[in-house]
């Protein structure tokens, strides 16, 4: 063949040449249809020390306000190997929730990520079927390994699992003998989400305590989904916040503060008392005063630290249907507020996370925000 002119390849040669998908690369495609808008893949093994000091340094000195559910299953929080037999990766996945529409200016504010439908579902839901996806996936690929390996001595998926012993047709049976070929969490069980993101390289934790995307924001939920079989893992990301603290400084309440010692600007626990959210939502008794003072009109949640953030003027509105907010919701003023019934609430907030204030704690921070209208 001359030099001078280089022919084309037919497709089909081409293909022969080429490797087929790793499973991996599988699995995120699937994930990108599903709606999630980024995945990454992490090996599981116990956290890294300098996390299970923070972590418990962070308890012992009650930064967890009254939420004890923190302390619970410590051991399963630091080592995710004991939630699941058999667990070899986790698999990370983000679902955008920038709002597409928001409530009215200068009306009570709710947080951006409880607009819609209660994103556990939304997100659990196209988990299990990325599960049942993988799962189902990796049989078909290894059952084209072992007519290869019979053909031609080739073996591309070598790696065993828990499930490559089991027929499809007892799939189910050994899921709940085991159970699982794979499991799901949502912000639903002890499992560091924002730190297993980051082993994923979906991100990096920012000052605001956010998992940030690279050029993309932080407005997004977290989904982990536990496969017993190895898979490609992807590397960790490096925080880009620098010496940003616009976030920090935009905390009403100073949740976030850092201190300057010799000289040095180290950033100091989190404290969730003080937080906005942990106020309006997890504490079942009476607002701080403190907490009063700096709601504005917001009733359920913060966003301050994330709207301020730079990382966030990436953010593109959602398109998930479940997460649009309902129009009854975006018609509400402060009057139809201050005199929400128990019904009202019960059907604006059907299948919505604002459900978890109640209706009671819902009123108290609508009367709590209310005192700080203009006359």
């Amino acid at each position: 063949m001359g030099q001078g002119k280089s022919q084309a390849l037919p497709v089909i040669l081409i293909n022969l040449f080429m490797s087929p998908p790793s499973l991996s690369a599988l699995i995120k495609t699937e994930a990108h249809r599903l709606g999630f808008s980024a995945c990454g893949i992490a090996r599981a093994d116990r956290v890294a020390p300098s996390v299970e000091e923070n972590l418990r340094s962070w308890l012992e000195k009650g930064m967890n306000a009254d939420m004890a559910w923190m302390e619970n299953y410590l051991d399963k929080r630091l080592d995710p190997r004991l939630l699941m037999c058999g667990l070899r990766s986790i698999v990370c996945v983000a679902m955008n929730y920038a709002p597409a529409r928001h409530l009215p200016d200068g009306q009570p504010q709710i947080a951006a990520y409880a607009l819609g439908q209660d994103y556990h579902d939304v997100v659990k839901l196209r988990l299990r079927l990325l599960g049942t996806f993988a799962v189902e996936e990796r049989r078909r690929l290894k059952a084209l390994s072992e007519e290869d390996s019979g053909q031609n001595g080739g073996d591309f998926l070598k790696e065993k699992s828990v499930l490559d012993d089991i027929p499809a047709p007892q799939n189910q049976q050994k899921a709940e003998e085991i159970q699982e070929p794979f499991r799901v969490f949502v912000d639903s069980g002890p499992v560091l989400e924002r730190y297993w993101a980051v082993q994923a390289g979906l991100g990096w934790i920012g000052k605001n305590r956010q998992l940030i995307i690279p050029r993309a924001g932080s407005m997004f939920f977290l989904g982990e989904l536990f496969l017993p079989f190895e898979l490609d893992y992807d590397r960790p990301v490096a925080s880009r916040c620098g010496t940003c603290s616009r976030c920090i400084d935009a905390c009403p309440t100073h949740a976030l503060f850092e201190k300057q010692t010799n000289g040095t600007t180290e950033q100091q626990p989190f404290n969730a008392e003080l937080c906005l959210s942990y106020q309006t939502i997890e504490n079942r008794g009476t607002i701080s005063t403190e907490a009063r003072r700096a709601m504005g009109n917001v009733i359920y949640g913060c966003d301050r630290c994330q709207q301020a953030c730079p990382w966030n003027k990436f953010a593109t509105p959602t398109d998930v249907p479940e997460l649009q907010p309902r129009e009854e919701l975006l018609q509400m003023t402060r009057e139809k507020w201050n005199h929400l019934t128990i019904e009202q609430y019960q059907r604006l907030f059907k299948g919505s996370a604002v459900k978890r204030v109640k209706y009671n704690g819902l009123m108290r921070n609508i009367m709590a925000s209310g005192a700080n209208d203009p006359e």
